[in-house]
This record gives structure tokens, sequence and C-alpha cells, in this order.
């Protein structure tokens, strides 16, 4: 199946690496940059039909992202986020649905979803209050999801802990400025959010747990195996994606920075050994890395489409892969990084910028190995995994 969101971004691909250094700069997207997104529709990739979506394979959406991020970290990273929020929000209330989409189809969602509010109940909805790091994408997006714990009649958290995700519109939410000051991925803008006794109807929040559990899914009516994918394939795909796709920019440039250059020594870099080594070890491990990524989108999707659901010990598996895709490729990045000489440390050479922006993206929560790592020996060695914090994200 043809991907016109992937020959899109492709004919303007000059266009999106030329707005990398204007990204940086502002520490957010450029204008033109997402516009550019827009134009092309990548953030409707996986919004649902009925709202101008395309509801594509996840495949085809990791390939564009990674497309994205070859040519420019920060682009191909706040595609990968904003554009994996239409995704679930297909979940979500229909009321809610017709608020963000009935009247521009192309209205964008901005997250994050770490649970660092309080949701009071009330009468019709929840009192919310808290702040957020990292809302990438944020300037450019007209509503937001966040997470947030089910808080008591104090506004306390309430026990059993219980986790949501609130949906609420620009006007109720704060972005601050000047609170993305970082090394890489300086222009996603992923900014702090600040929210004050906010109210939050009913219809606009979804339950965490079903949605890690695919009931939301299944009670929204949705048929298109897309939604059924579990939390822990979708949601990381596009930022390991992104990951993936900043070393195969990396390597690009790289490449490109080698061909006519000549060491100190007098070498011409075509007639060192040792670099064409690394460049061709280095190529293979993020090829294997984007091989890896895309597999198991596909294997995740496939098992949904033939109607099972996918198992505890298979998400584990399929998270692990999905780490140490961008592990790998970052590894991979940095052979042929220290191998570029000191001028591709130059900030007008964009080797740095990539080195950069993949060291940033590899510092997500989601790419933590740690915990995924550890639960999936355990599932494989055939032992139940404690309960807790262990198995989040699972």
């Amino acid at each position: 199946m043809a991907n016109p969101v992937l020959e899109a971004i492709t004919q303007r691909a000059e266009e999106i690496s030329a707005l990398g250094p204007s990204n940086e700069t502002l520490c957010r997207l450029d204008d033109q940059a997402a516009k550019v997104l827009r134009e092309a529709g990548v953030i409707r990739m996986l919004q649902p039909k009925i709202h101008g979506g395309f509801e594509f394979h996840p495949r085809d959406y990791a390939e564009t992202i990674m497309k994205l991020a070859s040519l420019d970290g920060s682009t191909g990273w706040v595609a990968g986020v904003v554009g994996v929020h239409p995704w679930e929000m297909a979940f979500a209330d229909p009321r809610v649905q017709q608020e963000i989409w009935g009247e521009n189809q192309d209205t964008w969602i901005a997250s994050p979803y770490a649970p660092m509010g309080i949701a009071r109940p009330v009468d019709g909805g929840y009192v919310f209050n808290g702040r957020w790091q990292f809302s990438s994408g944020t300037d450019h997006c007209d509503w937001i999801f966040l997470g947030g714990m089910l808080g008591d009649a104090e506004g306390k958290m309430a026990q059993p802990p219980a986790s949501l995700h609130l949906i609420l519109p620009r006007s109720d939410y704060e972005i601050v400025e000047d609170s993305w000051n970082v090394v890489g991925l300086r222009g996603t803008g992923s900014k702090d959010i600040i929210v004050k006794d906010a109210f939050v109807p009913d219809y606009r929040t979804i339950p965490y747990n079903k949605v890690v559990d695919g009931s939301q899914a299944k009670e929204a009516g949705l048929t298109n195996p897309l939604y059924h994918m579990p939390f822990s394939a979708a949601f990381p795909l596009g930022i390991t994606a992104a990951v993936v796709g900043i070393a195969e920019g990396a390597l690009a440039h790289h490449m490109a920075y080698q061909r006519s250059r000549v060491q100190i020594t007098g070498t011409r870099i075509k007639d060192d050994p040792y670099v064409l080594y690394a460049i061709s070890e280095a190529a293979a491990e993020i090829a294997a890395s984007r091989s890896a990524l895309l597999d198991n989108a596909s294997r995740m999707y496939d098992i949904v489409a033939s109607g099972r659901e996918v198992t505890f010990d298979e998400r584990a598996v399929g998270r692990r892969t999905q780490v140490q895709a961008a592990w790998r490729a970052v590894r991979a990045m940095d052979e042929i990084v220290a191998r570029s000489g000191g001028n591709a440390m130059r900030v007008d050479n964009p080797i740095q910028r990539f080195w950069r922006d993949a060291h940033v993206g590899l510092a997500h929560a989601i790419h933590v190995p740690g915990s995924v790592f550890h639960v999936s020996a355990l599932t494989q060695l055939g032992i139940e995994p404690p309960h807790g914090p262990m198995r989040s994200m699972i």
C-alpha cells in the first residue's frame, strides 16, 4: 500500500532539513515546519477516518517519523509524539472528539501523560490541578492530554491509587515560556504546563487502566486492529522511531561529510580502512534497529488483527525490542560521530545537532532499559513479575 504522507514528506525533504536550525533557535518548531506537517497530513496518520484521518498501519506511521527525524530531529520528534495522540482520542467520548475535530480536522493535541496532577471529583467531573514537564510541540496544539491521579474530596490522592487521562482545551492550561532550555531536541519546544482549578467534565476523561488493558477501545466499538494494539506498543513507537531516524540522519550527514574529507595526516577517508569499517558497521546496526522496531510494530498489529490479545509476555518482549532499538541505533551513531573529526562539532555542521538530539531522545523515560529488561527476562524464565512500578508501561 502506498504511503502518500511519506511521499509528501520526501518531496519536501530539503525544506524540512533547512528549517532545522530555525527550530533550534526558536526552541520550538518554526511555524513553517508545523505547516509542512499539517499539509502533508502527518498528524492525521493514526486519526479516525470519521474525523478526516487515514488510520494507517503503524509501520507506515513509524517509517514516516523516521524519515522526518532523519531530516530534522525535532520535527520528527514532534510528529512522533503529537502524532500518536489521535490514536488514543479515537477511544474518547464522541462529544470531545467533535469539540476537537468538528470544525478543524487538523487540530493538534499535546500531552504529557505522566500523572503529575490531582483530579478532585465534583458534580459532573473533576477539578484539576498540577504542573507537567515535557509537552512536546505544545505551541502548535490547541488541546492536551494530561495524566492525573484521582483525588479525594480534599484534593489529596485517593486510595487505592487510580490514574486518569484528562483532556483539556488550550484555554484551561498555561504553557510556561522559557521552560525548555536543553542541549538537544531544542526545536521540540517541550515546555512545562500548568493547570489551576480547571473543571474537566466526565466525558473528557479516560481511565488509564482501560487504555492499558484495551477495554476502552472495545467499549468504543472500534474495529480497526490499529486501535487494539497495546498502549505500550503504540505510544513508544513514534518516540523510538524518531531516535532511530535521527541516527539515520547522523549517518547520512557523516557519509556526505566524509566523502571528500582529508585527514590531518593527508589520508583521504576513502583510503582509511578503519573509518570505512566503522561506517559499514554503524550502517548495519542502525538498519537492524530500524528493522527490529518496524517488525515489532507489525507483529503486534498482526496479533490483534487475528483476533487474539497480546499477552503480557509478548508485551514485555515487545518493549524490550523497542528500547533496545533506540540504544542500538545511538551506540552505532556514536561510533561514526567519534570518527567525524573535530570539525563535526562546529555549530554549522548538522552532525553535532543530530548527535545531541539523539542523546536527549534516548533520555526519554520510555527508553529506560532497567525495569523493561528485568521484566522481559523474568517472563522468559516463566516467572511472574511483581506488581507495581516494574510492570508499568508493559
